[in-house]
């Protein structure tokens, strides 16, 4: 059986394996190391993002804590009810989820943040992992398309059968209810592809959801 996470020095990649070395060597005080899921595993909704960010998750050992996509990500967590406390962009922040967990598609950060197929593919079997340990899970949040495929892929849903895009709504055999929303970038940010206003909205979608099921 698969692990839910990948061990620290996980050797499945090799141009991953070569990046977080690097990165050891560089600041070794960093994690640097395939980012653990964060949240309760009783959880009816999971995130799931593309990567670790280098300065981001990679730094810090907490998705989405330290990087600009975090900074959206969080206080629309608290601001929906998914999450509580207060979000000061690092673990020891004391920030709580609720009904909520959040991971990636892959584990180690990437050159770049651009994670190539195969690595997404190797990776795979940690997210099918994950779904599978989540007794409750309902409903999973993919932010962008490549994170889209990564739990279609998981889930051993033919990618024709749910296309992604912003909103979208797929209703999964499994029962399980994929959603879509572009990623919490600051590349989609401030390009204005992603408001706040719309990246709220997709939450609020899953809570009324959430309240029906």
């Amino acid at each position: 059986m698969t692990r839910i996470d990948p061990a620290r020095d996980c050797p499945l990649c090799s141009r991953l394996v070569a990046f977080r070395e690097d990165w050891r060597a560089k600041e070794p005080d960093w994690f640097n190391a395939p980012v653990p899921t964060f949240g309760p595993r009783s959880a009816r909704l999971i995130i799931v993002g593309l990567a670790p960010g280098l300065r981001g998750a990679n730094r810090t050992g907490r998705p989405f804590t330290g990087d600009g996509a975090g900074n959206l990500l969080y206080p629309t967590l608290l601001e929906t009810g998914f999450a509580r406390g207060q979000f000061e962009a690092r673990p020891d922040d004391g920030l709580e989820l609720i009904d909520c967990r959040i991971t990636n598609a892959v584990r180690c950060v990437p050159p770049e943040n651009k994670p190539v197929g195969a690595e997404v593919k190797a990776c795979n079997p940690f997210l099918s992992a994950e779904f599978a340990a989540m007794p409750n899970l309902r409903y999973v949040l993919a932010l962008g398309g490549i994170s889209h495929n990564a739990v279609l892929d998981a889930m051993k849903v033919k990618r024709s059968q749910a296309k992604f895009g912003h909103a979208a709504r797929h209703e999964l055999e499994s029962g399980v209810i994929l959603i879509d929303s572009y990623h919490c970038s600051r590349l989609n940010t401030n390009t204005g592809r992603l408001t706040p206003n719309m990246f709220r909205a997709v939450f609020e979608t899953i809570r009324e959801g959430l309240k029906s099921s």
